[in-house]
């Protein structure tokens, strides 16, 4: 590999190995075709601490960064579980850093434990069906009644709402026509997912079916004030402290997917012999593999990077949208070519890359496309007029 790890983030990697090795392949093809939530690959965890990893150590997390954060979301993702593995856990990681940011000490010490020690699970409810990525757009209106919001409307592609307690839910509370600008007037709750006013569908989907996708049908939902994470019409700017660290460890769980996806393309390639010879010794094999796994470290090393300009209070939109971006092509170029490298028996569940391949596609889509990605570059980096 071509990056350089500290000690701290060499001990993270180490761990989440030794854990990971009790879930094998096999393990993850299980719950794929079942679609359980891989709860005991989830408490181990949590018992080793590890839900924390991004936490403050008063609340009883590790008080560690976002980079060694990305180290351990890559190693799961680059055992086998890839994104099945990966978004039973990340949701703890990104999804509450607004609360480590902008909560109070009430709030930390009331929210973080019980995530933290895996008691609860959480959900992050922000995008709709009629507004996708234009987040200003969002539709679902929160009421001040005394000394509760009332919360109305939808959401959809929120994961893990299924087995979730809690849900961090972003609702506009200041009508759009009422404010300067569409980001203006949302603000953001941490509360409980109550089903009596929350009906929760599932989505049937291509992959990943261990952890469930869902539509929101919110009525009436009842949050007491002191849910409010902030001020009241803050919340888009509060989330955004969710949302780079989110692509950054997209980035590092799609360059896991890429490396378990080159190791079985790589190992089938030493062991096939077709025409008295190895195909790993053919350069139609070496050369495509051999592009993608320098891809896919470049991918790794910027979003490394990215990490650090978080870690150290620096600007890190740009190195985080870049590396979501690389790491998520090149994976999914390097599930392609593993597929390809098998030939029919990449198409077959038992050699696995199939589901690699069909896990791969989700940090192309989300939490942001390509080409939104592109967009944003090219406003932010060569200065070209915004587009959307």
């Amino acid at each position: 590999m071509l990056e350089t790890l500290s000690q701290t983030q060499r001990e993270i990697r180490d761990l989440v190995e030794r854990i990971c090795a009790n879930f094998p392949d096999g393990y993850w093809l299980d719950i794929d075709r079942s679609g359980d939530f891989p709860e005991s690959f989830y408490r181990a965890i949590a018992d080793a601490g590890l839900l924390g990893i991004a936490m403050p150590q008063e609340f009883g997390g590790s008080g560690l960064g976002i980079a060694e954060a990305a180290v351990m979301m890559r190693t799961i993702a680059e055992s086998g579980a890839c994104m099945s593995g990966a978004s039973a856990v990340h949701m703890n990681i990104f999804g509450l850093n607004p609360v480590v940011v902008f909560g109070t000490d009430e709030q930390k010490s009331r929210i973080l434990p019980p995530l933290i020690r895996g008691e609860h699970k959480a959900c992050f409810a922000v995008t709709e069906p009629d507004a996708g990525l234009d987040t200003g757009r969002i539709r679902t209106q929160a009421h001040r009644d005394g000394d509760h919001y009332v919360l109305t409307g939808r959401k959809i592609w929120i994961s893990t709402a299924q087995v979730a307690r809690k849900m961090l839910i972003l609702a506009r509370t200041t009508p759009i026509e009422s404010v300067t600008r569409k980001t203006d007037g949302l603000s953001l709750f941490y509360t409980e997912l109550d089903r009596r006013f929350v009906e929760v569908r599932e989505i049937e989907k291509m992959g990943r079916h261990a952890i469930d996708s869902n539509m929101l049908f919110i009525d009436g939902l009842r949050i007491p004030v002191e849910d409010r994470v902030g001020p009241e019409g803050d919340g888009f700017r509060i989330i955004l402290h969710g949302l780079n660290p989110e692509r950054i460890l997209i980035a590092a769980e799609a360059v896991g997917i890429g490396r378990a996806a080159l190791r079985r393309a790589a190992a089938y390639a030493n062991e096939r012999i077709v025409f008295d010879r190895k195909i790993g010794q053919n350069q139609g094999i070496q050369h495509p593999l051999a592009k993608c796994w320098i891809q896919i470290e470049a991918a790794n090393l910027a979003a490394m990077q990215a990490a650090a300009l978080y870690d150290t209070g620096e600007d890190c939109g740009l190195a985080a949208n870049t590396a979501k971006y690389l790491a998520a092509e090149a994976a999914f170029e390097a599930c392609q070519t593993a597929v390809m490298t098998l030939g029919g028996m990449g198409y077959a569940q038992e050699f696995h890359v199939e589901r690699y391949l069909r896990e791969s596609l989700i940090p192309r889509i989300a939490p942001v496309s390509p080409h939104m990605i592109l967009n944003y570059v090219a406003e932010k980096a060569l200065g070209l007029p915004k587009s959307y």
